[in-house]
Order: structure tokens, then sequence, then C-alpha cells
């Protein structure tokens, strides 16, 4: 129950702020996403390097907790910078493009250090029974935040939403002090191990990378990682480029952005609630990943006929609402048979840098196509090679992950 509610603060908070996000994207030009992506993907190498050394020295109970303190504050100043700019009537444009760097930065640590969190305090057979229905409370979360957007960001203004989220992102941190001690009274024999462990996981704050490249496991796990971001991306830029010219006004696009997001948020929400633990229990692991590559072919396919914002809009939904709903917690189920090391800091290079890394891929593949003058529809084409061999991918690591276990 904690988990659930931890989880549901964490992408509330989040998902309040994100539509902003994507309207500071389009006002600052769909041919600079690139260019942000780049921002990110730097940005995300130097934050993934400091919290490999915080991990290696700290101990698991102390900087959970420092972790979202941390990001509160910087909420905190975003919002003091965004009101500033609009009560006197200056451009944000650059204030914007610094924002969606590290609105990028800020939603895969928190998401990662809340995984990482739960693959640490469940053993494999909780994670199975249990991932789905923590997965849920996120979704909810996602959906009643998109919900707060949507409904009133024309009332209040974009800018006054950022407190609200720095409020939600600190009732999660009292979430981990409950958890803390539900591990300390149930693991109380073996709590050296555990995330109560005075001790720090030690190693290299590099570690990451080295468990990475030294795995053929993990590698396939950001492979995985680096087509979603692939995919994601020429979805992202094309939406961008449309509701340029068919939306008008930062408020309205926040609107129609938020409205996206709880739409993918209630498909997510209804595969949590009925879907993950059966099909997971009955098929495995490796078919539950493959329901994403399986949709992306036949959504990609669908949209190289029909290149319009509805198409975009539509495939954006299907593909993120199977992302959160099977594929998240599928993954997340990948790393309860690796060490707790791996699972803090390997876990989070993948999640953070390899999948900024996958944009920026994505977004200068895209941008180059384009240059070339090559339309949506060809593009949308060239996508469906890469979602079919990430099919194959996914299956592998299904029959890895049962060895490992066994």
């Amino acid at each position: 129950a904690w988990s659930f509610a931890y989880f549901f603060c964490v992408l509330s908070s989040y998902y309040i702020l994100r539509p902003v996000r994507e309207t500071m994207a389009v006002g600052s030009g769909p041919n600079t996403i690139p260019y942000l992506f780049i921002g990110t993907f730097v940005t995300m190498m130097f934050a993934s390097s400091i919290f490999g050394w915080v991990a290696s020295r700290y101990p698991r109970r102390t900087f959970l907790p420092w972790v979202y303190l941390f990001f509160i504050a910087n909420i905190l100043i975003w919002w003091a910078g965004f009101y500033r700019a609009v009560d006197s009537g200056e451009e944000f444009v650059w204030l914007g493009r610094v924002f969606f760097v590290w609105l990028s930065v800020f939603n895969l640590f928190v998401v990662s250090v809340f995984w990482s969190f739960m693959a640490d305090i469940y053993t494999r057979d909780q994670g199975r029974r249990l991932f789905g229905f923590i997965t849920s409370g996120g979704s909810i979360g996602a959906l009643i935040g998109g919900a707060v957007t949507s409904s009133y960001v024309r009332d209040i203004g974009f800018e006054n939403l950022f407190p609200i989220s720095a409020a939600l992102l600190f009732v999660a941190v009292l979430c981990i002090g409950q958890l803390r001690q539900w591990v300390h009274r149930e693991r109380e024999q073996e709590i050296t191990t555990t995330v109560e462990s005075e001790r720090p996981l030690g190693g290299s704050a590099l570690a990451g990378v080295t468990h990475l490249m030294s795995s053929n496991y993990f590698l396939s796990i950001a492979a995985l990682s680096v087509v979603a971001s692939l995919l994601g991306t020429a979805l992202y830029m094309f939406a961008a480029e449309l509701v340029e010219s068919a939306i008008t006004g930062a408020d309205a696009r926040t609107q129609f952005f938020s409205n996206m997001n709880v739409a993918q948020n209630a498909f997510a929400l209804f595969a949590q609630m009925f879907l993950v633990k059966q099909v997971v229990g009955r098929f495995g692991i490796g078919r539950s990943l493959v329901l994403f590559p399986i949709a992306s072919v036949i959504g990609f396919l669908i949209l190289a006929m029909d290149p319009t914002l509805m198409a975009v809009a539509i495939l954006t939904v299907v593909r993120r609402g199977l992302g959160f709903g099977f594929t998240k917690p599928s993954t997340d189920m990948l790393y309860s048979v690796v060490t707790p090391e791996e699972k803090y800091k390997t876990k989070n290079f993948i999640d953070t840098a390899i999948y900024r890394g996958g944009d920026v891929v994505g977004t200068w593949t895209i941008k180059l196509l384009s240059a070339l003058g090559i339309g949506m529809a060809a593009i949308s084409m060239l996508m469906v090679p890469f979602a079919a061999v990430s099919a194959v991918v996914a299956l592998w690591l299904g029959r890895e992950y049962k060895r490992k276990a066994s």
C-alpha cells in the first residue's frame, strides 16, 4: 500500500508538469528538439555519474530521500522563475528550453530510483505478484495529475502548477520513510542485506557502465530501451510539428498534451489492474514484453497510410499505454534476479543515460531523414524493422530471465 502511494505521488507530480515540457518544446520550435535532447543526454551523463558516486559512498537509506528533496527544491525554483517571467510579460523561450532538459532528467531519475527501491525491498515472487498493482498506483497518479493540468491550466496558468507538483513529491518522501520502517520490521534478521543497511553499496561510480558492457542480459535491455526511444521520438517530433500549426497558445497546447496523457494513463491503468499479473503469470515476461513491439509494428504501418495529427496522437496513446501497462513492470521484473549494486547503478544508467542517448539518436535520425526530403509516411515505414527486431530481443530476454531465476 505504501509502495502504491509512493508511485502515485511520483507520477502525479511528474504528469502535472509533463504537458508544460511538451508546450515548451513546441514553443522552442520543432527544429530545435534534437538540440534539446542533446542537452538532456549530456546533462544525464553528468547526473548519472554523480548518482553513481553518491550510491557508492552513502547508504541507500540516506541517499534515497535526498534525491527527492533535491528535486523538490528544484521545482520551487522553477516556479519562481516562470511566475516572474509570466507576471512581467517577458519571453521565456530559453527558460522553457532549460526546463525541458531539466524535466527530462527529473522524470527518469525519480522513476528509476523508485523501481530500484522496489526491486530491492521485494523478492522475485513478490515482484511478479505485486509489481502490476504497484504500477497501477503510478498510472492512477499520472491520470489524476494529467486531469488536474487539463482542468485547471487555463484558469490558474501553467506556472502555478509547480507548487502542486512539489507538494506531491514531498508526500513521496514520507512514503519512503514508511517503507524503510516496514523493511526493518519484516526483515530484521537480514537487515545488513536490505535497503536499511548502514553500509553503502561500494564499488566504482562507473560500475553501472562496466556491468552493462560485460553482460548480454543488460545489453539486451539497453537495446530495447534505445529502439523504444527511437520510435517514441519519431512520434514526438511528428506531434510537435503538427501541433505547432494546428494549435496556438501555451495553455491550449498544454491542455492538448495533457488530454493525451490522460488517455494513455487510463489505458495503462486498465492493463495494470486487470491484465499484467495474468499475462506474466500465464505466458511469462518475454511474451509480455513482446506486446509493445508488435503494437509498434502495426501502428507505424497504419501511420504510414494516414500521417495525420489524430493518427499520431492515437498511436502515441496506444504505445505509451502498453509501455506503462506491460513493458515497464515487466522490464522492472528483469532486475529482480541481479545484485543490489546492479539494481541501483546499472538500472539507473540504462533508465537514464542510455534512454536519453536513444532520444538523441532518434531525434537526429528523424531530423536527417526529414532534411533529405523523406516525409512522415516514409519515415514511419522505416521504423517498422526496428520494432520487429526488438520483438525478437524481448523474447530472448524472457528466456534469459527464467534461466537466471532458476
